[in-house]
């Protein structure tokens, strides 16, 4: 492919030192006859006469600044009752109740159950059916699925989280 142009460009460097290779005309003198003065200046009529100037006119100055505004006058808060009333002491806030925690999840027994809580866990995965694949195997292992997209591992033990590839990397999503 490369060598396609090469023909031509020889041919074409072969014409070139041809026609100056002429052995009939002197070293130094042009060959190809009388060189030709260039023409004379034509005069034309008297030139135009440019545009009259345009004066511009400086953009108006800017308004003056307005003085700011003083700020408006601060009120004071009312100041406190006659020590003769002692209000009430604050009540205090209302116990909270501890979170109910929730009910028990029943682990998943078979690969029916394992996937769709699968499929939640691997919702935003860039490679969801290899998600779903490791996912499910970590669930029949574990009998486990950690809620959400990501993270949570210490919810379903040592199992999920230690479970690693023979690589050395995370098996479960």
């Amino acid at each position: 492919m490369a060598f396609k142009p090469m023909p031509l460009l020889f041919a074409f460097l072969l014409l070139i030192a041809s026609s100056n290779g002429d052995s009939n005309t002197a070293p130094g003198a042009f060959p190809h006859g009388k060189i030709l003065s260039p023409p004379p200046p034509v005069n034309a009529s008297s030139p135009t006469a440019p545009y009259p100037p345009t004066q511009v006119t400086p953009p108006p100055p800017p308004p003056p600044a307005k003085a700011p505004s003083p700020p408006p006058p601060v009120k004071l808060p009312p100041s406190p009752p006659a020590a003769g009333k002692q209000p009430p002491p604050p009540s205090p806030p209302p116990a909270k109740k501890p979170p109910v925690p929730a009910p028990p999840v029943s682990p998943p027994k078979n690969t029916a159950d394992c996937v769709p809580l699968c499929q939640v866990r691997c919702k935003l995965h860039s490679r969801q059916n290899v998600c779903l694949r490791a996912c499910t195997t970590c669930c029949l292992r574990c009998k486990c699925v950690p809620p959400g997209q990501y993270g949570n591992l210490d919810k379903c033990g040592k199992c999920y989280a230690n479970m690693t590839t023979r690589g050395g990397r995370r098996k479960c999503p």
